[in-house]
């Protein structure tokens, strides 16, 4: 089973988290969004305080399936997805599954490319570092970087937060998702012929989604923004931009 909140009515907007966070980390967006649309927000399986018990996907496409499945379960219809990150990832692979069932596709500091060697290699070491040392010291090593250093002294609350959240999962969950986001594919040619509305918000500053990566999207986007000074988190570092952005995207629809 999903765990998710719900807040509003209206057309259905469904809020995908990233790599280690939680479907709270939305919750500021839902609440000044819910008078206008039905928000959705979600823990992807196995993360947050999802109740989901069943075997974790070991790639995009079932996690895909089992979202399809509970979209189907709750009776949405042409959903638009805004994933941050890992959550853009998945947000891919569902367009590439279910097509124009999906209204619109947010991709909040997130890419439709594959992970590079050196990526990979990155990845692989992360795995060693969790098997070694645990989930715990790797998310407190994990979040901070997240942030261009001039922004994580006046952020430290939004810091702790995030790194509550990844704390809250275990070490099988947190090296399957590592393994999933390394070996999955390229998705550009999904993302070039969706031809519903797109959304990129990019963080020039991101360590973890390149700009570089970002403005090889812009030509197929809807609507593209590059966040000055932002890094990976544009929904903690710059609030009042990120939420306007959606608003606008999501009033085009």
């Amino acid at each position: 089973m999903i765990s998710y909140t719900k807040q509003g009515k209206g057309k259905p907007v469904i809020f995908l988290h990233g790599f280690c966070e939680a479907k709270e980390m939305w919750s500021s967006f839902a609440s000044q969004l819910s008078n206008l649309y039905t928000i959705y927000c979600l823990d992807l399986p196995g993360f947050g305080k999802d109740i989901y018990h069943e075997p974790l996907p070991r790639s995009l496409e079932e996690v895909a399936v089992l979202l399809q499945e509970w979209l189907e379960s709750m009776e949405i219809n042409q959903p638009v997805l805004i994933g941050h990150s890992l959550g853009g990832y998945v947000g891919l692979a569902m367009v590439e599954l279910m097509g124009n069932e999906i209204a619109g596709l947010g991709l909040f500091h997130s890419t439709s490319f594959a992970d590079d060697e050196e990526k990979r290699h990155s990845r692989n070491k992360t795995i060693d570092f969790i098997h070694k040392h645990g989930v715990e010291k790797f998310i407190e090593s994990f979040v901070p970087p997240l942030f261009p250093e001039p922004s994580r002294s006046k952020l430290e609350r939004e810091i702790a937060e995030l790194i509550a959240y990844g704390k809250m999962n275990d070490s099988n969950t947190v090296i399957t998702y590592i393994e999933t986001m390394r070996d999955r594919k390229g998705r550009f040619e999904v993302w070039g012929s969706f031809d519903r509305p797109k959304l990129i918000i990019a963080g020039v500053q991101d360590t973890a989604v390149k700009i570089e990566a970002s403005k090889a999207h812009e030509s197929s986007a809807s609507q593209y923004h590059e966040l000055e000074g932002v890094g990976h988190m544009g929904m903690y570092e710059a609030p009042t931009q990120s939420l306007a952005i959606v608003k606008q995207f999501l009033s085009s629809i």
